[in-house]
């Protein structure tokens, strides 16, 4: 198995610290509002990952956190009149929620920044003991330059940095020895909570939580940490920086970064309205829709959401459960002569596990995975049949609900939908195609298709049947 490594910028064979078993660490979403498609994409393809490396035999301890203190956290809480530790409770849990809708499996540790502020405290001293950090006003800060190799990760020249930096002059900043030096922990301001500490009352800083985290449920040295593409720089260089410091020993042996995520070919902000939460999706569709549309492409690659993207996903997923519906129906009949093709059809099984191992092991690409199971359902309808024994089908049943597992994928359960909403739908559908709006009057056939009923366009009207 190879992975990308973003630390050495190219794809290297994976050899776990420990034989057998697996320490990741993926960075979880600042918990101050409901989870967008955004921080989706990370827990979608690393949880995938993860499912790859248990296919494959491994034990894997899997720790994701939740940052549960941030000034955006702190900022909602004032806005509702509040405490933080309200807003950070409410939405971890309509994260889970969101999360179980998605399918992504629990971490085996889902640590909160706030219950390990004692180990934090601990970090920080050593790192002030040994020279790597100092306090100013109450602020702690990390000495950038103390750390030789700091850029890494990124490939950032720290000279280069440092002078494309203007001198800091902003406040409980100009105490700084250096620009890039950043902040372990910081004073409280007035209504925010706090920690007592050796330094002031206050709280720690971001990249600080993670390092601990990390070190607590994993080790002072991980196999594996993942995260979106946009923390490479300055979040998982800082970790690096005062983990190494203050363990002595190398952080992480692999790093892995899923690429950025646009909106109709337009970067997600608030500002420009087009912030998609992962609520607000699953109001229209399964979230297995957007698991399946998330996983299409390399995770590394960068992914662009649009609505035709997504209603791609949902007939592609239809066409998935279609395929599993009817093999179930063939499997279940009651056992019966072997025709003269099913041995060569039992033989040609296992290749599809094969293949699909073959693309997984190539960096997680779990787009070309997709494309071994699209061939495997391709190849099921086309050569499996009544004709073969019910065990033919059972094999091809069980060989692509093992792929979907490791996927992640699960199918939504089959809807029996009334003949009167079926019949309202035909008659929107008809009025769309007068109104030469093909693109809803397809959309209404796909709709209707992903629930198993099957139109027909005749000269007598339009005639239907469940599938």
């Amino acid at each position: 198995m190879k992975i990308f490594n973003t630390m050495t910028r190219r794809k290297e064979e994976f050899v776990p610290l420990e034989e057998g078993r697996v320490r990741m660490y993926v960075c979880g979403p600042t918990v101050y509002n409901l989870i967008h498609i955004g921080n989706a994409r990370p827990m979608i393809v690393f949880d995938t990952f993860r499912r790859y490396l248990m296919h494959k035999g491994y034990d894997v301890v899997y720790v994701s956190n939740f940052t549960d203190v941030d000034d955006k956290i702190i900022k909602a809480a004032i806005e509702e009149g509040v405490s933080a530790q309200e807003i950070a409770e409410r939405y971890i849990a309509e994260c889970k929620k969101d999360m179980e809708g998605m399918n992504v499996m629990p971490a085996t540790v889902h640590p909160l920044a706030t219950m390990e502020i004692d180990g934090m405290i601990e970090m920080i001293g050593k790192l002030i003991d040994d020279g790597f950090a100092y306090e100013r006003g109450g602020t702690v800060y990390f000495r950038t330059r103390k750390f030789r190799q700091y850029g890494k990760l990124s490939w950032k020249n720290l000279d280069e940095l440092r002078s494309g930096f203007r001198e800091i002059k902003v406040t409980g900043e100009e105490e700084k020895e250096a620009p890039l030096d950043f902040v372990l922990w910081k004073p409280k301001k007035e209504g925010e909570p706090f920690w007592p500490s050796p330094w002031s009352d206050g709280r720690p800083g971001w990249h600080i939580e993670c390092s601990v985290m990390a070190k607590r449920y994993l080790g002072d040295t991980i196999d594996i940490h993942a995260g979106g593409e946009d923390l490479i720089f300055p979040h998982h260089e800082n970790e690096i920086a005062q983990s190494e410091c203050a363990n002595g020993v190398p952080f992480a042996r692999y790093w892995m970064h899923n690429g950025f995520l646009t909106i109709d070919k337009v970067k997600m902000s608030k500002s420009l309205g087009n912030f998609t939460q992962v609520r607000d999706i699953a109001k229209h569709y399964d979230l297995m829709v957007l698991r399946l549309f998330m996983l299409s492409a390399h995770y590394r690659s960068p992914l662009n959401y649009s609505a035709d993207l997504l209603e791609s996903a949902k007939s592609s997923l239809s066409r998935i459960a279609r395929c599993v519906e009817r093999l179930r129906d063939l499997a279940a009949r009651p056992e019966g002569a072997a025709s003269e093709g099913d041995a060569a059809l039992l033989a040609e099984c296992p290749s599809f596990t094969e293949k699909f191992d073959e693309k997984m092991d190539d960096d997680n690409n779990t787009a070309d995975a997709l494309a071994v199971v699209f061939d495997l359902v391709r190849y099921a309808n086309m050569n499996v049949s009544e004709e073969n024994a019910p065990a033919v089908a059972d094999a091809y049943l069980k060989t692509l609900m093992e792929l979907l597992d490791v996927l992640g994928i699960r199918l939504p359960e089959k809807e029996e939908l009334p003949g009167e909403e079926i019949e309202a739908m035909i008659a929107e559908r008809q009025a769309a195609r007068r109104a030469k709006d093909f693109a809803r009057a397809d959309a209404i056939r796909n709709e209707l298709l992903a629930k198993g009923i099957i139109l027909q366009d005749t000269r007598e009207g339009v005639k239907w049947s469940r599938a």
